[in-house]
């Protein structure tokens, strides 16, 4: 049986859940994976009340839709960034500008997603750790000695904590590899494994959209990690379609602009190759959804939206039983 083809709430959080479940059915998804922002999944209820997680599956289940994911990446991106402005409206307007205290909520919330999604009977939570040394993604000035490995050790002593809560509730965190993360392609990724010391609660929500335009092969990345792909999103990208004056970098321009080198595209619509992706995750035995996110600026979410599920629903297929020879001698 092919996979369950869900929407990620994430990029719909500025509508009421009633009115996305009816659209989401409308598209012809099986479900949603809901974000923790919005009205979609409000961690503090979740964490504590199962009967809170039973009206939300209820509520899906009136429109004959499931959830098998929830995701927590803006409060995840406070964890081990270095704050600033800029991380303001991830976190309680109260918390403004006081980082350590964001900090402090981002890592409850963490904690509070683990128990959530106990409540809701799922087994991955997706999202984001951030990064304490991101910034030194150039090696100009050049890092110093060290100073790469202790930004590791301060992750994984982070994050270890976390995880340990994830596992004594049965649940996996699947981080979505990423620039500013702590892994963003695959060498990073084996990186954040190790400084983890293997933890087994820690691995990855796949998005071959984050890699392709870095150069990272991103049909590898799924035969390099997998038993710590715990779920995958479908976002395509193209890359290689500017004008010339704008680098992988991005040069400080908005998303759309035609000079940039690379832009995320609905399914289909950029450089990215599914039926490599579908294959790689078939061998690998993924049972988990593809799950559509929509972060296309050139394209109505609307017409995105409907097209990416037909476009997966197309795509993904159930692999063979038998061997296409094995009935040669019969």
């Amino acid at each position: 049986m092919a996979r369950k083809v869900t929407l990620f709430s994430g990029q719909w959080a500025d509508l009421p859940l009633k009115e996305l479940c009816a659209m989401a059915k409308d598209f012809g998804y099986d479900g949603l994976e809901l974000a923790c922002w919005g009205d979609h999944m409000e961690l503090d209820k979740a964490a504590e009340s199962k009967a809170y997680c039973d009206d939300k599956h209820a509520l899906l289940a009136e429109y004959g839709l499931g959830c098998w994911a929830i995701s927590n990446h803006l409060a995840g991106q406070l964890v081990c960034d270095n704050l600033d402005e800029r991380h303001n409206t991830f976190a309680p307007a109260a918390l403004k500008g006081d980082y350590a205290a964001m900090r402090k909520w981002a890592i409850e919330m963490q904690i509070k997603a683990a128990k959530a999604a106990k409540n809701m009977g799922l087994k991955v939570v997706n999202g984001f750790t951030g990064s304490p040394i991101w910034h030194l993604i150039y090696s100009f000035p050049p890092c110093l000695p060290g100073q790469i490995d202790n930004g590791f050790k301060q992750f994984a002593e982070t994050w270890k904590p976390i995880l340990d809560v994830f596992g004594e509730n049965g649940v996996k965190f699947a981080l979505e590899v990423h620039p500013t993360e702590i892994a963003f392609d695959i060498a990073s990724a084996q990186r954040a494994i190790e400084a983890l010391d293997g933890h087994p609660a820690f691995g990855f929500n796949y998005d071959p959209s984050h890699l392709g335009y870095q150069g990272v092969d991103y049909v590898k990345f799924i035969r390099t990690f997998p038993d710590r792909i715990f779920h995958a999103h479908m976002k395509d990208a193209w890359w290689g379609h500017g004008d010339g004056t704008v680098g992988v970098f991005g040069g400080h321009t908005d998303f759309a602009d035609p000079r940039r080198f690379w832009d995320f595209r609905s399914i289909g619509h950029g450089d990215v190759n599914f039926e490599e992706i579908i294959v790689a995750l078939n061998d690998i035995k993924y049972q988990g959804p593809l799950s559509v996110e929509w972060e296309d600026s050139r394209m109505d979410r609307c017409h995105g939206a409907r097209e990416a599920c037909a476009f997966l629903r197309k795509a993904d297929f159930t692999p063979s039983a038998i061997a296409f020879d094995g009935q040669f001698d019969r």
